[in-house]
């Protein structure tokens, strides 16, 4: 289910039943608003209609017994390709980025002919992830795509993308959630929250739905009050950090660590809206430091614990010294 991009949906599905559309969708929006949802409903659509049976659904949706849309599911489908980081076996970690290799195996996909209909599909996920190389091979795959081929390129920051791959997508862009949107995404998939817990969740996700989702299944409250104590308070004995940094650095505890490096700077960007003076200044150097920090550390798998202390260091910076306090 799409909540809440109507206008994206209706561009791209008019596109489609009009068959007089771009080879190339630029998917570009905040994270967790639903643009990867979207990539994959948009290629279950274009694959199951252009191979049969025959449907009549509205808009991207499809029946999921559907025989197209079950190779879809389940990852088999032979004319679609879904590239993401992956998996490093020796760390059980993400690799830093998407390969080059990656993209030079879908060069290789490409030069195929398409098995199930004339058209296929490349879903990256997310771009922003492609090292320098693979932006360029990429680059080359665009300049010249074969024909009935549709790409669905998902980037949360688009302006830090190479202008020349931009310039050969179309753009859908797709914003932050409503209330309304973000109750409705909740009331399906975490029925259970009571109405306070639902309502401070919402606060908590800035528009992200995909962040609503994971604090409600992750428990993040207690993080949020932790890490807001120590921005408010500041933390003159390391005691605080040192607790977060001791509960975050775990194994056990990566979905709540990388919840983490998303919740961090945003707490500090709302603070800074209520600050002045000095305060405010302190709080959007913060922002800056810890936005950069929760971004590099996965990519070069940082310490986590290592990583939560100096974070939580950056948030202890934001209140005013003693020695400045009248």
């Amino acid at each position: 289910m799409i909540v809440g991009q109507d206008r994206a949906l209706e561009q791209f599905a008019t596109a489609w039943a009009t068959r007089k559309l771009h080879h190339a969708w630029l998917l570009a929006g905040p994270k967790g608003v639903g643009k990867g949802t979207f990539a994959h409903a948009a290629a279950r659509r274009v694959l199951a209609e252009a191979a049969g049976p025959p449907f009549n659904l509205p808009d991207l949706s499809t029946s999921d017994e559907h025989p197209i849309v079950k190779l879809v599911e389940a990852g088999s489908h032979p004319d679609m390709r879904r590239l993401e980081r992956l998996v490093n076996d020796k760390t059980g970690n993400l690799a830093r980025n998407i390969s080059v290799d990656q993209i030079r195996e879908l060069g290789e996909f490409l030069s195929l002919t398409a098995a199930l209909s004339q058209w296929r599909v490349v879903l990256i996920d997310s771009l922003d992830d492609l090292e320098t190389s693979g932006a360029n091979a990429l680059l080359k795959i665009l300049e010249e795509p074969p024909p009935n081929t549709l790409f669905f390129l998902v980037s949360h920051a688009p302006g830090r993308l190479l202008p020349t791959i931009r310039s050969r997508c179309r753009r859908l862009d797709f914003g932050k959630l409503d209330s309304g949107a973000m109750t409705s995404v909740l009331a399906s998939h975490a029925a259970d929250l009571k109405p306070a817990e639902q309502d401070r969740i919402i606060s908590m996700s800035y528009g992200s739905a995909g962040r609503a989702l994971a604090f409600a299944e992750l428990g993040l409250a207690k993080l949020e009050d932790a890490a807001l104590a120590i921005l408010r308070q500041g933390d003159p004995t390391n005691a605080r950090r040192s607790d977060l940094a001791s509960e975050l650095g775990k194994k056990a505890s990566a979905d709540r660590y990388a919840a983490f490096l998303d919740l961090a700077p945003s707490l500090i960007a709302r603070e800074a809206r209520n600050l002045q003076g000095g305060s405010r200044e302190r709080a959007l150097d913060a922002y800056a430091k810890a936005r950069e920090l929760a971004t590099i550390a996965p990519r070069l798998s940082l310490d986590p614990a290592a990583t939560v202390f100096q974070i939580a260091g950056i948030l202890a910076d934001v209140p005013e010294p003693p020695s400045l306090k009248r």
